[in-house]
């Protein structure tokens, strides 16, 4: 690439800031350059532009690609049109409808009418290359160099990933007044930072990627480049110095590979590329320089370093499909690759597990026909060729022009390798690269590839059996949760569960919905200390506990005390937190209890939103004499319930109270219209968690059709029956619902009748009223439920009564209830039929005889 000692790939004329760099406490010089636009011109990009569809159509009637976003430090020296016809001959719509990228020299870009920038330089070449993803055609990446010979090969494949980086931000419809930036994000995306050093102060000014990258935080980093140097390997201290602080002033690139020790223990393999600036006569005043992950750039086959930085990429890979990606980096690239498959060996199957390029064009025919839900699996006796070097456990390279099964036909028409992966005396898989065009294979490429088998086959067993682990543990969560939440009366129900990225991702949070009857239910979250199978154990009795207390119909704050001398009684070390909420879906009387588990949060439907203020008792676990006060809230139709857990709200960069203040934030801005979205809005980037999450949301709407009830307590008296009767009789007439009075008085007088003879203690009638149906509820203080009898005959003495409510009735059942059971009929109110239209009299019938004379 030329250079000219003032500028390089790309970048104009670089300028100081005013601000001297001789005083030593002052920052370094500030160049007129962002930090996007210094590591796109180290890529030989002066200039990039997005261009996506747009929303209309041009005057002319055609489909047009609209510029929205341009970076770069040469937009003011020339730019590129704001708009291109779909259709037309630029370089932009030739990408876009082909979807494959184009580089053109200066030459070959004179030879494009439009789509070039402006004004025209004899010396500007051009690359369009297509942003789309899952073939879909989302728009597309132009980049101007001011090299006269072209980008650099190398310079091609970083750009097309980074167009890759954009084209994962940008989303179908991207095109409105506003659209979200992509070019930073993206680059960020890609892990490349850059920085600005004036040698003689030892100040340094780095973008937060290079902090990332080396393992610090803004706030810890103090401007100096000793700080930085600091994390550097010991080895590699004296070759970062020869090229950060040059013995002699030349102005030429400088790219070195150094390691770096993360603070969590973690080396790291980084590419650094330099250049040094003259700012004041001849002096390399500041060094301008881009720092990027190992697998971004391409290196050599032969360079020890490769297999260094495969074997510390390859100890991160913890998951199957974090080793395919490591074996891409290592082996496409640095060989100049057309394909590179990964395929696990599973018994005498081989299931692949990785493919690049992805699209299925790129594979054989069979594996099309074959394509299941992702990547197609097929038997080893199909495909002679891996069988053979599976069971010999060597490398077979074979040249352009062979012949294989169809299987493998098109993979490698100009040479393939196939690697087996061996792990502990056993092949794990196996690697095939392939080469459309003829290719031979040197010495250092057979060393790489060797050296690589060795380490992939180690680090896929390994990773089988973390992703083994993984999947256990997420069927173990998924089996203690509910698989779905009831559909309720007057409100909708919706929650989420993310588990937590670190260790096993089983945790203790669990949630719960439970329809109490027709009008009630009972909300439940709560989290169990710790993330082990034993935590996840703890939370699944838990969970199983208080739905069982609530569905005896014992108030919230009885569930709780009866779930707290449980886990007590446990004799585990864990305590649990949890929220428990009782809600009326007729009238929106909530009962809360808190057994130290965060408040609950509300959205009112005016938007505003505020913490429940719930007295609070002791967690789950601690003391078995603990008490647990409810406390009542009325909630207005409209109205948002959510209960959170601490993994939302809390870690530890994140203070308790600052995530509640968030979580509101997002309450308040979210749609409830859709409680699904509302629920994604609430948890909304979490990224790396340290804690499980677990969301439960319900919108509470009023039930449309409002019960009526009316309640009798019965007398122990020789009358009760008839009392009891009376009672109903009355009710029925007040609803108008005389129809069923008779089927009503039939079940009210067996029930209670039955409740007298069997049971001791108070005895209740409830009748109610609701959408044609009337429900008999006979409550006593026995726990045993009805029994009807085996056998009836005409010796029988008892038991017809229950065969005669079940037959009168439309559902009949027992439920239990705090200090005993209820008893329950439902009949259905007979349609009344209109009275029939009275027959028509002689007088009416036929035409009326005309009065002559009379008008």
């Amino acid at each position: 690439m030329p250079h000219d000692g003032r500028s390089w790939a790309g970048f104009p004329e670089l300028r100081a800031s005013e601000a001297g760099a001789a005083d030593i406490g002052s920052p370094p010089p500030v160049l007129e350059v962002s930090a996007v636009d210094r590591v796109l011109g180290f890529a030989g990009a002066a200039l990039v532009a997005v261009y996506v569809p747009g929303t209309g159509v041009s005057d002319a009637g055609e489909e047009e690609l609209r510029r929205t976003e341009t970076a770069g430090c040469a937009i003011s020296e020339y730019g590129l049109p704001e708009r291109l016809p779909v259709s037309g001959g630029s370089p932009a719509a030739y990408a876009f409808r082909t979807g494959r990228p184009l580089w053109l020299s200066p030459p070959e870009l004179a030879a494009y009418p439009e789509g070039g920038p402006t004004p025209p330089r004899a010396e500007l070449s051009l690359g369009a290359l297509p942003l789309g993803s899952d073939g879909r055609r989302l728009g597309c990446l132009v980049v101007v160099g001011a090299a006269r010979t072209g980008f650099e090969a190398e310079h091609q494949r970083f750009l097309e990933r980074y167009a890759d980086a954009v084209a994962a931000l940008l989303q179908p419809g991207d095109s409105g007044p506003t659209p979200a930036p992509l070019l930073g994000p993206a680059l960020r995306s890609l892990q490349v930072g850059s920085f600005v050093l004036v040698p003689n102060t030892g100040l340094v000014e780095a973008d937060d990627t290079l902090l990332e990258l080396v393992g610090l935080t803004p706030d810890d980093f103090d401007g100096k480049a000793d700080t930085l140097l600091a994390h550097a390997l010991p080895e590699d201290m004296h070759a970062l110095m020869s090229v950060l602080e040059p013995s002699s002033p030349a102005f030429g690139r400088r790219e070195l590979e150094f390691r770096v020790r993360c603070p969590t223990g973690e080396m790291r393999w980084l590419n650094l590329s330099c250049r040094l600036v003259a700012v004041a006569g001849d002096r390399p005043d500041q060094v301008l320089g881009v720092v990027t992950a190992t697998s971004v750039l391409r290196r050599s086959a032969d360079d020890v370093s490769r297999i260094q930085w495969l074997t510390a990429a390859l100890d991160d890979a913890t998951e199957v499909r974090d080793v395919g990606r490591v074996v891409v980096a290592a082996l496409r690239e640095p060989l100049g690759a057309d394909r590179v498959a990964l395929a696990e060996l599973r018994e005498d199957r081989l299931t692949v597990t990785m493919l690049d390029p992805p699209q299925p064009a790129a594979w054989p025919e069979t594996w099309r026909a074959q394509w299941r839900s992702e990547w197609p699996d097929a038997p080893v006796s199909a495909l002679p060729t891996l069988q053979m070097a599976l069971r010999d456990g060597r490398m077979d390279l074979w040249p352009a022009g062979t012949a294989f099964e169809p299987g493998l036909e098109g993979i490698g028409t100009g040479g393939l390798a196939v690697l087996p992966l061996p792990s502990k005396g056993r092949p794990a898989g196996v690697c095939l690269v392939g080469w459309d065009q003829p290719h031979e294979f040197a010495r250092e490429e057979r060393f790489l590839l060797t050296a690589t088998a060795a380490l992939v086959g180690q680090a896929l067993k390994r990773a089988h059996a973390h992703d083994a682990e993984q999947e256990l543990a997420t069927l173990l969560q998924r089996s203690l949760l509910p698989r779905r939440l009831p559909e309720l009366p007057g409100g909708t129900a919706v929650a989420r569960y993310l588990p937590a990225r670190r260790g096993l991702q089983v945790g203790g949070d669990w949630y719960d919905v439970i329809a109490l009857s027709e009008d009630r239910v009972a909300l439940v979250i709560g989290d169990v200390q710790g993330h082990s199978a034993g935590a996840a154990t703890i939370m699944g009795q838990m969970r199983t506990a208080v739905r069982a207390y609530a569905v005896e119909g014992h108030p919230p704050d009885v569930v709780m005390s009866h779930a707290n001398r449980l886990l007590v009684g446990m004799e585990t070390d864990l305590f649990a937190t949890c929220c428990y909420a009782e809600l009326d879906m007729d009238g929106g009387t909530t009962l809360f209890v808190r057994a130290g588990h965060l408040a609950p949060l509300v959205r009112h439907p005016d938007g505003r939103t505020e913490e429940v203020q719930v007295e609070g008792g002791l967690p789950l676990g601690v003391l078995a004499e603990a008490e647990f006060p409810m406390t009542s809230v009325v909630l207005a139709p409209g109205t948002v319930l959510a209960l959170v857990t601490d993994g939302l709200v809390e870690s530890a960069d994140l203070p308790l109270d600052e995530g509640m203040r968030r979580t509101s934030a997002a309450l308040a801005e979210a749609d409830p219209a859709d409680p699904g979205r509302m629920a994604d809005a609430l948890l909304g980037d979490v990224g790396r968690r340290e804690d499980d999450v677990a969301l439960l949301l319900l919108r509470y709407d009023g039930m449309k059709i409002r019960p009526t009830r009316a309640g009798w307590a019965v007398w122990r008296l020789p009358d009760a029956v008839m009392h009891a009767r009376r009672f109903t009789a009355r009710t029925l007439r007040r609803w108008k619902v005389e129809e069923a009075t008779d089927p009503v008085l039939l079940v009210v007088s067996e029930l209670v009748t039955n409740a007298l003879v069997h049971t001791q203690g108070p005895v209740s009638v409830d009748l109610t009223l609701r959408a044609g149906r009337v429900r008999v509820s006979v409550s006593d203080s026995s726990p045993r439920a009805p029994a009807k009898p085996v056998i009836v005959d005409w010796e029988s003495t008892g038991g017809r009564g229950l065969l005669l409510v079940e037959a009168m009735s439309e559902s009949f059942g027992s439920v239990p209830v705090a200090g005993g059971k209820q008893v329950w009929s439902e009949i259905a109110v007979p349609r009344r039929e209109p009275p029939p239209a009275p027959a028509p009299t002689p007088a009416d019938a036929g035409p009326r005889p005309e009065r002559g004379g009379l008008p």
